[in-house]
Order: structure tokens, then C-alpha cells, then sequence
């Protein structure tokens, strides 16, 4: 009986000891965080006069989120013909800033510039390379009141000529198929006046360049078919290249993103330039024109080259500059346009 008592005991024990254990008390509810809304005023940057007051603006807001609520308000002023500074003087904002990340503190103050009406980059590139494909074709086949009235129609007895129109339709039908499938454009639009003074530069350079090398007294290049294929060779070479080059930008951007990456050489000996050059796509379109003006040893072609050479080194050196203020491990070997030179 003593061991079924103490057995007894024994079961009962655990049971009474849990019953009788502390129970833990339960956590308090985490207090939810306390937002900080934004109040954000709009003003003319030229006026200073309120536009617009924007009150319970979320701080992770980005300027692209407050563009769309000003254009809410003010329809005429779409985001993309909008520009916001936080001072007259300084630079635009970038749509992709955040609103808490800005130096404002809850009430924010924008100027607002209209930018003027917008047009998407890809119709200026299509537009910039369609008119010279047809402008030089007009020259090429040497349409009515453009030369005299006998050589309507006819064609040029020297094969450069017949060359060059088939070098030059190449290069706008090759940039028209990179716009359309390869670009991948960053800027989303662009003022509209600009479209003008683009096609102007590219419409009228091409009817020059054209109306000479398809001119009745044209006369080919002084050393002959040794000039002509070392022009050719240049030319084609560059032109693989410059495609080259476009394949490892786009690669480098991921659709719809604005983040910025270093571009590196690939596998394709073409693109082995970018271990010497930011920018190898003007330095192999350079060379494509420089090859154009070998082999057809026309004036307003290196009037055109040069041109393109310093606009093209513009451009150059401010991609160049903000590539090594953008990534501290960027290549030191790095040249803007030519290697070790500029």
C-alpha cells in the first residue's frame, strides 16, 4: 500500500506542479509608428507665386509622385514637362529622389519650370534617321530640278558612287533597327523644338554630303580603288563595332531602371575598346565617318566628320565625368573618346 500511495503521489505530482506553475503574460501590442506627413508648396520659379499646396504628403514620396499629384491639379503640365528645384538656381530634381531623403524639412518648398511640350527620344532618333536615309536616296537617284534637266534619272558612271549611297543607307537603316530593338532609352522625352534643330542638323548635312558625291562631275577618290577599299574597311569595322558597343550598353541597363552600372568588355574582341574608352560607341562612330571621307574624299563629309567629332566629345567627356563621380572603383585607364588622348 506504501508503494501505490507514493506511486500515486508520484502521478499526481506533475499535474498539480504545472497547474500551480506562473502563466507568462502576454506581450503589449507594438504601438504603431507615427508617420511624419510633408506639406509641400509648389511655386513658379520665375514668379515665386504659389502654384499649388499639397498637405499629408507621405515622406517615402518620390518627385515623380509629386509631379503627378501637380498635374492632377494643373493638367496642361503633364510630369514630363515639369521640372522642380529646391532652390531657382539649382539643378533639376531626379524623378526617382525620395522625399525624405531631400534636405527640406516638413514643409518643402519646389520651383516649377514648364519645360514646354515633350516629345519621346525614340521618334527624334527614328525622326533624325529616317530624313537622311530619304534625302540622300533623292540625290542618289537624282530626282527632277535637283541637278540639270539631262541627268534626271540617270545614274553615276563611277562604282564609288554607287558605294557610298549603299555605306550610307546602311548606317541610318542600322541605327533606325538599334532605336527600335537594342536602345534602351533612360531619358524618357525630350523637348519638342529640339526634334527641329536635330533633324535640321542631321536633314541638311545629308543633302550636302548627297548633292556632291551624286553630282554629274563628281570625281572619285585621288588614289583610286586602294583609297576607296581602305575607306570601306574603316567604315565597315567601326560600324560593327559601334553595334558592338550598343549590345553591351543595353545589357548593362535593366528596363524601366535608371541605375547607372560600370560597362565592361565582353568576349567580343569589338568591345575589348572599353577597357581604354567610357564612351567607345562615339569613338567607333568617329571612326565610321572618318572612313566615309577616305573613301569618298568629299568636303562637306569631313566638314560633317569634324562636326560630329567635337559634339561627340561634348558628350564624351560629361558621361565620362559622371561615370568616375558616380562609381569610386571606376577604371583609372579610362579615356573619354581616345584612348590616352582626350
Amino acid at each position: 500500500m506504501d508503494t501505490l500511495a507514493l506511486e500515486a503521489k508520484n502521478v499526481g505530482g506533475p499535474d498539480s506542479e504545472k497547474k500551480s506553475a506562473p502563466r507568462a503574460r502576454p506581450k503589449p501590442p507594438k504601438k504603431a509608428k507615427r508617420i511624419v506627413y510633408f506639406e509641400v508648396e509648389i511655386l513658379d520659379l520665375k514668379t515665386k507665386e504659389k502654384l499649388l499646396l499639397l498637405d499629408k504628403v507621405e515622406p517615402t514620396s518620390t518627385v515623380l509622385d509629386i509631379k503627378a499629384l501637380f498635374h492632377k491639379s494643373n493638367p496642361k503640365w503633364y510630369p514630363a514637362r515639369q521640372s522642380l528645384h529646391l532652390d531657382p538656381k539649382s539643378k533639376s530634381l531626379r524623378d526617382e529622389e525620395i522625399l525624405q531623403t531631400l534636405p527640406v524639412g516638413t514643409t518643402a518648398s519646389f520651383y516649377f519650370s514648364d519645360l514646354g511640350a515633350q516629345v519621346a527620344w525614340g521618334t527624334v532618333f527614328l525622326t533624325e534617321c529616317v530624313g537622311p536615309l530619304l534625302m540622300y536616296l533623292m540625290f542618289y537617284f537624282r530626282l527632277p530640278f535637283i541637278y540639270n534637266s539631262k541627268y534626271d534619272f540617270t545614274t553615276s558612271k563611277h562604282w564609288v558612287v554607287h558605294l557610298a549611297c549603299m555605306c550610307h543607307s546602311f548606317h541610318y537603316i542600322k541605327r533606325i533597327l538599334e532605336t527600335l530593338f537594342v536602345h534602351r532609352i533612360s531619358h524618357g522625352t525630350m523637348p519638342l523644338r529640339n526634334i527641329f534643330k536635330n533633324c535640321g542638323y542631321y536633314w541638311c548635312f545629308a543633302a550636302w554630303m548627297a548633292y556632291y558625291i551624286n553630282h554629274p562631275l563628281y570625281t572619285p577618290a585621288f588614289y583610286g580603288q586602294q583609297q576607296v577599299k581602305t575607306g570601306l574597311y574603316t567604315f565597315l569595322f567601326c560600324q560593327l563595332g559601334n553595334f558592338s558597343t550598343h549590345v553591351v550598353l543595353r545589357n548593362v541597363k535593366t528596363p524601366g531602371s535608371k541605375v547607372k552600372k560600370i560597362p565592361y568588355p565582353t568576349k567580343n574582341p569589338f568591345t575589348w575598346i572599353f577597357a581604354l574608352v567610357s564612351c567607345p560607341n562615339y569613338t567607333y562612330e568617329l571612326g565610321t565617318w572618318l572612313g566615309f571621307t577616305v573613301m569618298t574624299q568629299c568636303v562637306p563629309v569631313a566638314f560633317f566628320t569634324i562636326v560630329g567629332f567635337v559634339q561627340m566629345t561634348i558628350w564624351a567627356k560629361g558621361k565620362h565625368r559622371g561615370y568616375v563621380k558616380e562609381f569610386r572603383d571606376y577604371p583609372t585607364l579610362r579615356s573619354s573618346i581616345i584612348p590616352f588622348i582626350l
